[in-house]
């Protein structure tokens, strides 16, 4: 059996995205590095919700992308996997993910099921709702909360943290998720999905995202300030803005031929850079304190 196709299929290196995010309200719960049980359960199903979502975005989404001819070469429309092995898959990653938030703990274990039903949820929502963007950035926000709960076992400590990051990053993913949509607005039109660039058109959508990432830009400052971190995380707060306004500086209504550099490359940094400052502030600190 070839693993590229499902490696492919689950886009593996995209969970970059939320994981990043994770790790950050694991670091600030636990006041540096978690416990190593900790840390790798919470890697596990962060990967593991991941593969779930995607995976059954792409089962779910299979005859549609056959129609399109952006993604007419994916893995289930080419024929490289079959729509049950897919299934299967989905399954076993839902499970592994459920029982990896049980090894945590038990709120983390019964808070499993209603975030697999949001995960899961967002890949029907485009066909009911423009609103399916903001439905794909809860998907995401949910993980420094869930990381914040895997780490206390409760909603005990300043809960407000994880909360402004969950913000953050629910605006940081629609705002990006409504450039990645631009591309397929008058497919979406024609075919009766449901975006903001499909509803409202390419312009006002670029016009959408600009304003959710400047939401973004406050309420990863007022995590930062409720956190009390330091001059190495606003440096890494700084950089990351600067790749934010990049992002917009190279995709017009005009030119969306650099959409996927905005969508993948700049918002993987984006995430990446924010944990790196995260914990060496935190490393720093600590240093300092010793």
């Amino acid at each position: 059996m070839k693993l590229g196709p499902w490696f492919s299929l689950v886009k593996f290196s995209h969970s970059i995205f939320a994981l990043p995010f994770a790790l950050i309200s694991a670091w600030l719960a636990a006041g540096g590095m978690p416990a190593p049980r900790v840390l790798l359960w919470i890697v596990v199903c962060a990967v593991a919700a991941r593969s779930a979502a995607m995976g059954f975005n792409r089962y779910l989404d299979r005859d549609i992308d056959a129609a399109n001819p952006r993604t007419a070469g994916r893995e289930l429309p080419s024929g490289q996997l079959g729509a049950r092995a897919v299934l299967v898959f989905v399954v076993l990653s839902a499970v592994v993910f459920v029982a990896g938030a049980f090894a945590l703990n038990p709120l983390a274990g019964g808070l499993s099921l209603p975030v697999l039903l949001v995960l899961l949820g967002y890949s029907a929502m485009k066909r009911v709702s423009f609103l399916a963007h903001f439905v794909l950035g809860l998907s995401l926000a949910l993980a420094p909360l869930g990381a914040w709960i895997a780490v206390t076992g409760s909603f005990a400590g300043p809960i407000e943290i994880p909360l402004f990051l969950a913000g953050a990053v629910l605006t940081w993913v629609a705002g990006f998720d409504l450039i990645y949509a631009c591309q397929d607005a008058d497919f979406d039109r024609r075919t009766g999905l449901h975006s903001v660039p499909a509803r409202f058109g390419v312009p006002l959508a670029l016009k959408a995202s600009s304003t959710l990432h400047a939401l973004t830009a406050l309420l990863f400052f007022a995590f930062a300030w409720r956190a009390e971190l330091g001059w190495i995380f606003w440096v890494a707060f700084a950089a990351a803005l600067l790749l934010l306004v990049w992002q917009h500086s190279i995709v017009s209504p005009r030119d969306l031929s650099r959409v996927d550099m905005a969508f993948f490359t700049l918002n993987g940094w984006v995430g990446v850079g924010l944990f790196c400052g995260t914990a060496l502030d935190l490393f720093w600190d600590g240093g300092i304190a010793a």
